[in-house]
């Protein structure tokens, strides 16, 4: 039976893995759809294609902490691969698959990685122009059948070339590798956003996801119990949040993995798999949301009645009470409706956990309301990246993000900023010495959030100290990257982007004053900046800046919509510091409604 110690004896992330492999054996593992059917690798397979592939990284000249990059959509031979790299003695470094020419480039000349592992013909295109500019990757594996290339130093191998060899040997020499890695060693290298725009690697250890993991299995033990679990796969496995709790947390518990095919197909895989615990961001539980109020709508006077008493019972549960006079209409809910809502969801299903971005206490109330154990998760890549969870043990309240977990100690300086210590917290940032000193001090990771622990011991997020943008999905977007490129153009003085647990980037521009007299003079157009500003060809004008600038920027990072300051952002009108940076506050309050009302155009 597995037991929470197993997570502390571990020395490494690969040692726990074959060891739940021994015990799983000839049980299934990894799934995916192929030709229309879930096909599944056992335990033993994956074991196997694990040492033979950590064993042939060996044979291309790879040694002890060479990095390997990885870009890959979420699937089997991700997960396979991840732990080769690491069973190799090599650092895992994921990248996203959204990443442009030139994040790859960045990302390949920080880390240094020797070699590349890529699943397709349409990833390793922007991938591999970036390969030859940066002159550092000698090998690129592909998991799917791509172009031969071998330019200079770079070697091209195909996945079923890196399965070849005997099994049993690569074991044994993986157990002797395995041996010699501790808990503080670096596993990967998962990048992300800095301040500046430009990716930071976050040097994760071993010991820091196994910490992780530990706290993560602790909860669902104690308030779920531990069964036969199976997971769905959804969010990016370069993301941090999923690599760990969506990989290495099943992998803990010796749970099954399925891999969902994409959000078109989610809901779908949802009922054919029958998971037991999904990791996602709010913003599926928000699509998720509104399908399932459509669905209802349509199904006459007596389901929407339900729905709308089963939310106002909801709410009045959230508040921690439960009136004497709703009950029998909660005993007919709960016989009902919430069955019909949890088959949607396969039936089966133990607890949702929602992180990567705050979680509209609306959306967790609604998924309760429908039978829906929800939990909801804070964190950060520097923290493993899970730092406290929502669990029903601890009451779950969903404007907090519950008790910090397992192994993980908080305290509140005096200006209010959450800050972490434990083996969860990083070792620093790759080759930023600076970023490492100004994140960890005196052993304490500085979050960059505000809040306060509640009298339960829940810790409530207030505000952001640091102006990073999360969007709904999770991923960090720099603003200031966006802004500098922006006003780089000639028709656009200053720019301040906004998307914080939106769908995507929007912007509020304050087009130049010489380029607005130019344009005005070639048109033949009076100058008035009102009245310039409802023009549609001057409003194409600027169109044609904020695409010229999209085009270098990945797919999160876009602006897809913008509007117009009413005058230049200054130290008079309070929306520029001293300093001369924008206080993006102060421009809220003044442009909030404006700036929503693009998410509705």
């Amino acid at each position: 039976m597995l037991q929470l110690s197993d997570f502390d004896s571990a020395n490494n992330l690969v040692e726990l893995f074959l060891s739940r492999a021994q015990e799983r054996g000839d049980k299934p593992f990894l799934a995916a759809k192929k030709d229309g059917h879930w096909q599944t690798i056992s335990w033993r397979e994956a074991a196997d294609m694990v040492c033979l592939l950590a064993e042939n990284l060996r044979g291309l000249g790879l040694d002890e902490g060479d990095r390997v990059a990885l870009v890959s959509e979420n699937r089997p031979e991700w997960c396979i691969a991840d732990l080769a790299i690491m069973a190799a003695g090599c650092v895992s470094v994921p990248t996203y698959i959204t990443n442009t020419e030139r994040d790859h480039q960045h990302i390949l000349d920080n880390s240094g990685a020797r070699a590349v592992i890529v699943s397709n013909v349409k990833l390793s295109q922007p991938l591999i122009p970036a390969m030859m500019r940066s002159g550092v990757p000698e090998h690129i594996i592909a998991i799917d059948a791509i172009a031969q290339y071998q330019s200079g130093a770079l070697t091209c191998h195909q996945w079923s070339s890196m399965m070849e060899g005997d099994a049993a040997a690569a074991r044994a020499a993986v157990d002797k590798r395995i041996a010699a890695i501790g808990r503080s060693d670096t596993a990967c290298i998962i990048y992300t956003s800095g301040t500046g725009g430009a990716p930071r690697g976050v040097m994760q250890h071993h010991g820091s996801i196994l910490c992780n993991v530990a706290g993560a299995a602790e909860i669902l033990a104690d308030d779920f119990g531990w069964g036969e679990e199976r997971f769905l796969s959804f969010l990016p496995l370069s993301h941090a949040y999923e690599h760990s709790g969506g990989q290495y947390l099943p992998i803990g518990m010796g749970a099954e993995i399925y891999y969902s095919e994409g959000l078109e197909k989610l809901a779908s895989n949802i009922e054919e798999v029958q998971p037991t615990i999904m990791v996602v961001v709010p913003r599926l539980f928000e699509v998720l949301r509104t399908r399932i109020m459509k669905q209802v709508s349509k199904q006459g006077k007596l389901a929407n009645y339900m729905m709308d008493r089963a939310l106002s019972i909801g709410e009045i549960r959230a508040g921690g009470k439960m009136r004497l006079r709703d009950r029998p209409m909660e005993f007919l809910i709960d016989k009902a409706l919430r069955p019909k809502i949890r088959q949607r969801f396969g039936g089966r299903m133990k607890a949702m956990v929602s992180g990567g971005a705050p979680l509209n206490p609306e959306v967790g109330i609604f998924f309760e309301s429908m039978g829906l154990t929800m939990l909801q998760g804070y964190g950060q890549t520097e923290a493993g990246p899970v730092i406290s969870c929502n669990r029903p043990a601890a009451g779950i309240a969903m404007e907090t993000v519950g008790p910090p977990m397992r192994g993980v100690e908080i305290k509140i300086a005096e200006d209010g900023e959450i800050l972490c210590r434990g083996e969860l917290v990083m070792h620093g940032y790759w080759q930023n010495k600076a970023e490492t000193a100004r994140a960890l001090q005196n052993g304490w990771l500085h979050t960059g959030d505000i809040g306060h622990i509640d009298s339960r011991g829940r810790i409530v997020i207030t505000d952001r100290k640091k102006d990073m943008i999360v969007n709904d999905k999770g991923d960090n977007v720099a603003p200031q990257k966006i802004e500098g490129m922006l006003t780089l153009q000639p028709e656009i003085a200053q720019a301040m982007v906004s998307g914080d647990k939106r769908p995507y980037v929007v912007g509020l521009i304050v087009p130049d004053a010489e380029w607005q007299v130019e344009w005005c003079r070639e048109q033949g157009k009076k100058f008035d900046c009102q009245q310039l500003q409802e023009l549609p060809e001057f409003r194409s004008a600027i169109r044609a800046a904020v695409d010229r600038v999209n085009k270098e920027l990945s797919v999160v990072e876009k602006v897809r919509q913008f509007t117009f300051a009413d005058e230049p952002f200054s130290i008079e009108n309070e929306e520029m510091t001293p300093s001369l940076k924008i206080r993006r506050h102060k421009i809220r309050e003044r442009y909030g409604d404006r700036l929503d009302a693009l998410y509705r155009s």
